[in-house]
């Protein structure tokens, strides 16, 4: 009985807290604060907020949207053509260069490209707009596949639906391994260096606010028996210092000092000399993640390609030819279906000046292989065949 009395009277002390609490704790510990990987976010940390990655996505959206493109069939190349005039004119706002800007950037920042066309009954589009990516939701089906994309604007939302025959939508997307319906943007890719640029920016730019040089320290040596200063002394230090000695107009302004003051100067330490060079390898991995060639960046350090006309030449040839095509076909596979027609839209790398030099050596292979019928060689030359497909051997 006094066992059983006891138990009762030592009742544990209640404490009020999450059950989750030692988990989100546990969590968050000894953990990289990471900026969010929301489109926006993304968005505003590496495009809006950095350079590198904004230099980079208006070098390759600027170049892509300048490059020619040639539309043929099997018989011809054509020199005017309804859709020719629809990618000059796309609308009324728009001509095919903010076009085409607009939809390599959106590529390149989210993964996704949105392209409205505007119908006027039979045959092409009237107009082509170009719809932002993070206002675009993918509706699935029953099927997986798309149904309808619902564009939101301010809290309204509009449904296209997606029809059999003539869908009003082209999706264009990037390669997304783990993704069925949304593309993975080169921005996802180098968030981490992103990151870790944007902060070392920020390292550099407290250090040019602090006299452009690491802290030094006052050293109290306690005049008249003080071991210790008083608070009041110490908060109207600390009060002066602030106001009269930091600051970048304040750079290098002498400071006076009391009795029993003294001024130990910090030189930069080793892990501050390599923070410059961790800021350099985060810019290198930024232009890596976006297949453009440091050099073209004025990146230092970096030394892949003998000279600029090589890197510019690696640009073209791996990251600007490349997503034109894969854009061109889709777009004219698409608009195809408007009006039934077989096309086939690509870059016309004879007009690409970067890739002059291996096109005049292709040319001059071509030509003087004589094992090759004149049809041969423009076939190989991406050229359509003479007379309506005759070969005249």
């Amino acid at each position: 009985m006094v066992f059983d009395v006891l138990r009762r009277k030592q009742k544990p002390i209640e404490q009020k807290a999450s059950a989750a609490a030692r988990v989100v704790a546990w969590q968050g510990m000894g953990r990289a604060a990471w900026s969010p990987r929301d489109s926006q976010s993304l968005i505003r940390s590496g495009f809006a907020g950095n350079p590198v990655g904004f230099r980079c996505v208006k070098l390759i959206a600027e170049a892509a949207a300048a490059l020619p493109l040639v539309l043929q069939d099997a018989v011809q190349r054509f020199e005017q053509h309804p859709m020719l005039a629809l990618l000059a004119r796309p609308n009324l706002a728009q001509g095919r260069a903010e076009l085409l800007e607009a939809l390599f950037g959106q590529l390149l920042l989210t993964g996704n490209a949105y392209v409205e066309a505007v119908a006027g009954g039979e045959g092409l589009p009237l107009e082509l707009h170009m719809l932002r990516s993070d206002r675009m939701s993918v509706i699935p089906g029953a099927d997986g596949w798309p149904v309808g994309y619902d564009y939101k604007v301010s809290g309204r939302k509009h449904r296209f639906e997606v029809s059999a025959g003539r869908p009003v939508i082209c999706h264009i997307k990037s390669f997304h391994p783990q993704d069925d319906h949304y593309g993975l943007s080169p921005l996802q890719a180098a968030a981490m260096a992103v990151d870790v640029h944007n902060s070392a920016s920020r390292w550099s730019k407290a250090l040019l606010d602090n006299a452009a040089r690491p802290s030094g320290a006052l050293v109290w040596k306690g005049g008249d028996g003080q071991g210790s200063m008083a608070d009041d002394q110490f908060r109207r230090l600390s009060d002066e210092i602030e106001a009269n000695f930091q600051g970048a107009r304040n750079a290098g302004r002498p400071m006076v000092l009391e009795g029993g003051l003294d001024w130990k100067p910090m030189g930069f330490s080793p892990s501050d000399m390599e923070f410059q060079k961790t800021k350099e390898a985060a810019a290198r991995e930024i232009a890596l993640a976006f297949g453009v060639p440091p050099m073209l960046l004025g990146i230092q350090g970096d030394a892949t390609y003998a000279n600029y006309q090589e890197a510019n030449r690696a640009f073209y040839r791996l990251t600007v030819v490349p997503m034109v095509a894969r854009v061109a076909a889709t777009l004219v596979e698409w608009l195809s279906g408007f009006d039934g027609g077989e096309l086939t839209l690509k870059p016309d790398l004879d007009q690409v000046a970067a890739l002059s030099a291996e096109r005049d050596a292709q040319w001059a292979r071509v030509a003087t292989a004589e094992f090759l019928s004149r049809g041969e060689k423009r076939s190989l030359l991406g050229l359509p065949p003479e007379d309506g497909g005759a070969d005249d051997g």
